[in-house]
């Protein structure tokens, strides 16, 4: 499910070796009597498809560092940047870092991903879990519980005329971002019922301003048995992104967690020529064996704009947001393939949500 390498030493480790081919939209057919009820509108007015751009919404953001009151951990925070005079609100995207990973190398990720319109806070949490093997293993690993620790802190720090985002943050609405290890955790967190040693906390619950998430390189597998198990992800849609030149996580192990979503809509988008480090600022030559074929930078945005627009979807109920992920970006989008299922809606509503005519 995850790796973590010391040198060219692999500790955690999948055993599978395939491809990923015929990647292919899975599109639910339209039914006249399905009925399906929306959520309800974001303070902003949802784009329509017909005016709607998969380019950022802000040109320029910012970002801060401060302590998560709950557990001491620094975090740093992006956001856009608007007028003092602005009551604009934005959603909480939590990024939870894959294994050893630190917070900074997310800095141009979370950057882009904030320009969508986001309050995107970048935690480091170190703790110490058990390897499969018996043995501890103590470093920066996230866990289930940063989702309520992070979200009673955004509602501290909204609150607060001295923070730099005070009443800027729509506490009403949070998503999850991940990357590896950090992925299987915010998978995890959209659910209750499965706790796996490592990635679950004991205490944790599912908090209602949860509404979506979505994770690069990651995967939702028990290290010890070696199954996926399925995933009553209930009301949170989810995104899988995987690199097709993933040395860590095979694409095999992303496919089977798509395949264990239970609920839908859910997405998986593979981008083409990334490795599993393509989402961070550089690549890492001792950890991931692949070399990637598509540059860095081109790499970070695309995960980010996709990343983004899926959350833009599901909080911001952003109509053009749903279209470009669910059924029209993997055409405009180079090097992209995606295999999606959005809920059965009847044809009539799903021509309303869409404004087709």
């Amino acid at each position: 499910m995850f790796y973590i390498q010391s040198g060219a030493a692999t500790i955690l480790q999948e055993r599978e070796v395939s491809t990923f081919e015929n990647i292919y939209h899975q599109r639910q057919r339209l039914s006249d009597d399905a009925t399906t009820q929306a959520k309800p509108l974001a303070l902003h007015r949802a784009c329509s498809p017909k005016s709607f751009s998969p380019e950022p919404t802000y040109k320029e953001t910012t970002q801060f560092t401060t302590t998560i009151a709950a557990d001491g951990d620094l975090a740093d925070i992006y956001y856009p940047v608007v007028p003092h005079s602005s009551d604009t609100e934005f959603p909480i995207a939590l990024l939870l870092q894959g294994a050893l990973v630190d917070k900074a190398d997310y800095s141009e990720f979370a950057s882009e991903a904030a320009s969508y319109g986001f309050i995107v806070v970048v935690p480091n949490n170190e703790r110490t879990i058990p390897l499969p093997n018996g043995q501890p293993l103590t470093g920066l690993l996230s866990e289930q519980q940063q989702v309520t620790d992070v979200l009673a802190q955004m509602q501290v720090e909204d609150a607060d005329l001295h923070s730099p985002i005070a009443k800027i943050v729509d506490t009403e609405r949070l998503g999850l971002l991940g990357h590896s290890f950090g992925g299987a955790v915010g998978v995890g967190a959209s659910q209750e019922e499965v706790c796996i040693p490592g990635i679950c906390s004991d205490s944790y619950t599912k908090p209602p301003e949860l509404m979506a998430g979505i994770f690069y390189g990651a995967s939702f597998r028990d290290p010890v048995t070696n199954a996926f198990p399925a995933v009553n992800n209930q009301e949170v849609p989810l995104g899988l992104i995987l690199g097709d030149r993933d040395g860590v996580v095979q694409p095999f192990s992303s496919e089977n967690t798509y395949d264990q979503i239970l609920n839908l809509p859910k997405a998986l988008i593979t981008l083409e020529g990334a490795n599993h480090y393509g989402i961070t600022n550089q690549d890492n030559l001792v950890r991931e064996p692949n070399r990637p074929t598509l540059d860095q930078e081109t790499g970070i945005e695309t995960i980010a704009r996709w990343s983004a627009l899926f959350l833009q979807a599901h909080l911001q109920d952003n109509k053009g947001a749903f279209n470009y992920i669910y059924n029209t970006g993997d055409a405009l989008a180079p090097n992209i393939r995606v295999m999606s299922q959005s809920m059965g809606l009847g044809a009539k509503t799903l021509m309303s949500i869409l404004e087709i005519q």
